[in-house]
């Protein structure tokens, strides 16, 4: 099934939808911000991006959905903010030569991780797919071709994108996939939200990121800790890009530094 003829195919849909998950992040702001409502009316659920504002650091951000909406859906943004505790999740559409340093340092620090991931990348690296799962990784769906899927309005094509994935990963692997989804470029309806839902997926957004996905202008390791560390929070859901050869580098010291400042790594498992 999704064999190497389908693959040139394949890749120009995964770079098309990274340069509009692109333009969908600079129209947001460098951390995907977005404000809140004012006066602290409830926010609607509705089509739209994923964002955050910060507004003091090193406290939880203000998504624009509360907990208490998205938890209607088994959905989250954020962990237990009662513990100083980071849950560390890595997008990847594509493998570019960084996944294996990541999970190097991972498993340095003994640190669980979510790697959410599309159908290019298990067929392209399906040794490294392995590997997640074998260091005790959560492999995750990030759909198989990457659309945005609050534009499927039908529930049986919403499907189609997971449980593709879902049957690839199973035919790579022989495991079966991880029940956790994010939606790709963090963009949802409540709609989306019920059918994930309904399919028996957990849907996952984030609480921290940074602008790390633009492989042809990566930040330096300064600017990188400059965004990670003073907005690092209890109960953290932080999104990286595993295509980041900036995250790759600075992995094993930013996880040196979060620990230094007291915290600990857990896993989706433990949150859901």
């Amino acid at each position: 099934m999704f064999r190497a003829d389908r693959r040139s195919i394949w890749a120009f849909g995964v770079m098309t939808a990274l340069s509009l998950a692109a333009a969908a992040l600079l129209s947001l702001g460098d951390e995907t911000e977005a404000a809140p409502a004012a006066g602290g009316a409830e926010v609607t659920l509705s089509a739209g991006n994923w964002g955050l504002s910060f507004p003091k650091e090193g406290e939880p951000p203000v998504g624009n959905a509360t907990v208490e909406q998205l938890k209607r859906y088994d959905a989250y943004y954020i962990g237990d903010t009662s513990q100083k505790v980071i849950y560390l999740t890595f997008d990847c559409g594509y493998e570019n030569g960084n996944t294996e340093q990541i999970l190097d340092a991972l498993k340095k620090h003994s640190a669980p991780a979510a790697f959410f991931v599309v159908g290019h990348m298990i067929e392209s690296a399906p040794e490294i797919v392995k590997r997640m799962a074998a260091e005790g990784h959560i492999v995750g769906n990030h759909t198989f071709h990457h659309p945005d899927m609050s534009a499927i309005s039908q529930k049986e094509a919403f499907r189609k994108e997971l449980d593709s994935l879902a049957a690839l990963y199973k035919e790579t692997t022989g495991q079966e996939l991880s029940r956790f989804y994010r939606p790709p470029q963090g963009k949802y309806s409540e709609e989306n939200l019920k059918q994930a839902q309904e399919l028996g997926w957990k849907t996952v957004f984030w609480s921290l990121a940074y602008v790390d996905w633009n492989t042809d202008n990566q930040p330096t390791a300064e600017q990188a800790f400059s965004k990670l560390l003073p907005r690092i929070h209890d109960g953290a859901i932080v999104l990286l890009h595993s295509t980041s050869s900036t995250n790759a580098e600075i992995l094993d010291e930013l996880l040196t530094k979060w620990e230094d400042m007291g915290y600990t790594f857990k896993s989706l498992n433990e949150m859901a």
